[in-house]
């Protein structure tokens, strides 16, 4: 399994009362005087569409794509969630583009495709292009608006690997090569202990994990069926603290994505900044950049403990406003820099531990819950590479969700997305790739 990501449940669908009970564990009695008007404390504005009806959180991995469009737009609704606020800063503008896309095509076993094929091959719900700051392109599909927010999935472990290096900045996290029971005391005496902060965001702890989204009976969908449960939190942490550690594997040898070693990586960020991550982006990054709405961040205990292997739930162009922060190195609208200088070139300089070196990445294919993402070298497609594609870098997360930046060609590529599976086939990733490629090529020399 070369890439893995992140999810929730699905299915049956009850109604939005119904489900807030359940997720919140009270009566509906209680509830149905204090509940907010958006389903989450804090959050004023409610985003749209608003569904009245939303599928089972327990199933999300087996929903069926329909139940996925309203399941991952209503995602901060299905679970506790902490708010990121905007604290009421001016939007940071995102201008049209004077020139708008060109024509994207690009070819793929013998096939020639175009813009409109793409959307259709991915189950594209939201798509987003920014060249020099200024879009491209935008789209919404499925009903999603521009004030939609869209569930990350495995995004959100690359921006808790950007606010990690905010910590560093400021003092708060020492170093990387920390062992992360300097942060995580109880962590002492199980699998975890004698791993590093950096061994743990390459996903090289060594520990056991079955990360399999097509098996009920893996690690990882335990860990959705936890989210789904009155305790969270202590089902969460039973689980990750029972996994053992790979027999002859020391930390830094293999590589193996784990999404419960991400959770620990903000659990690392929560007890080392004092804040839960909501809180902690919203102080550094959400009010200060000038992002349009507010968002929410899947809560395990709220105003105390998020989810730090998924969970961000924003719009669009706030992903897009983002996925600018990082480009830019880490600098604020104001001229401040709030991350390491070479915070996003140490982020970006992949593992080579066993299984991370594949033909398709050659030079390894993660860093600090960044993806390195590219087609086949014998794939029968085209354009297999641009210019600098070398230097494009993912945030990726199951069923399509991605955010690709690219520093030296000063693009931006967001992508929400419904696929039937949750990364399966593999040729999905390629496409991504290929159209990446296609649209840098396309944009080349357009400002």
């Amino acid at each position: 399994m070369l890439r893995k990501r992140i999810k929730k449940q699905s299915t049956q669908a009850i109604s939005v009362l119904t489900l807030a009970v359940a997720a919140l564990g009270v009566t509906g009695t209680s509830l149905a005087a204090e509940r907010p008007p958006c389903g989450v404390p804090g959050l004023t504005v409610c985003p749209q569409p608003f569904d009245k009806v939303l599928p089972d959180p327990y199933n999300m991995l087996t929903w069926d794509q329909a139940s996925r469009v309203v399941g991952f737009r209503n995602t901060y609704r299905l679970y506790e969630g902490d708010v990121f606020s905007t604290q009421g800063s001016k939007p940071f503008p995102l201008l049209q583009a004077s020139h708008q896309l060109p024509t994207i095509e690009y070819s793929m076993n013998g096939k020639h495709y175009n813009l409109d094929n793409y959307l259709a091959n991915q189950s594209v719900t939201g798509l987003l292009i920014l060249k020099d700051g200024k879009i491209a392109y935008e789209y919404y599909g499925k009903g999603n608006t521009a004030n939609t927010l869209w569930t990350s999935r495995s995004v959100a472990k690359s921006v808790v690997s950007v606010l990690i290096g905010v910590a560093i900045k400021e003092g708060k996290i020492k170093s990387v090569d920390d062992n992360i029971t300097r942060y995580i005391p109880e962590l002492k005496g199980t699998a975890w202990q004698d791993v590093t902060l950096h061994q743990l965001m390459q996903h090289t702890s060594g520990v056991v994990w079955d990360e399999n989204y097509a098996s009920k009976d893996s690690d990882f969908s335990h860990m959705t069926q936890c989210e789904a449960k009155p305790d969270p939190y202590d089902c969460v942490l039973s689980l990750v603290k029972s996994v053992k550690r790979k027999p002859g594997v020391k930390p830094g040898e293999v590589w193996s994505y784990n999404t419960g070693g991400a959770w620990l990586v903000g659990r690392v960020l929560e007890n080392a900044t004092g804040m839960t991550i909501a809180k902690y982006l919203e102080s550094r990054v959400w009010s200060r950049y000038g992002m349009q709405q507010d968002g929410v961040w899947h809560a395990l205990v709220k105003d105390k403990v998020d989810m730090g292997g998924h969970g961000f739930n924003a719009s669009l162009r706030d992903w897009g406003r983002f996925g600018q922060f990082v480009l830019s190195g880490g600098q604020l609208p104001s001229g401040e820099k709030i991350l390491p200088q070479d915070w996003i070139a140490r982020s970006t300089h992949w593992t080579t531990a066993k299984g991370s070196v594949t033909p398709s990445a050659p030079n390894g294919q993660y860093g600090y819950q960044w993806w390195y993402s590219a087609p086949a070298p014998d794939a029968d497609a085209e354009p297999k590479t641009s210019v600098t594609s070398d230097q494009t870098f993912w945030a990726l997360g199951i069923f399509g969700q991605s955010i690709a930046i690219n520093p030296a060609e000063k693009l931006v590529l967001v992508q929400w997305s419904t696929w039937e599976n949750a990364e399966t086939p593999s040729s999905l990733y390629d496409e991504q790739a290929l159209f990446v490629n296609a649209v840098s090529e396309a944009l080349d020399g357009k400002r």
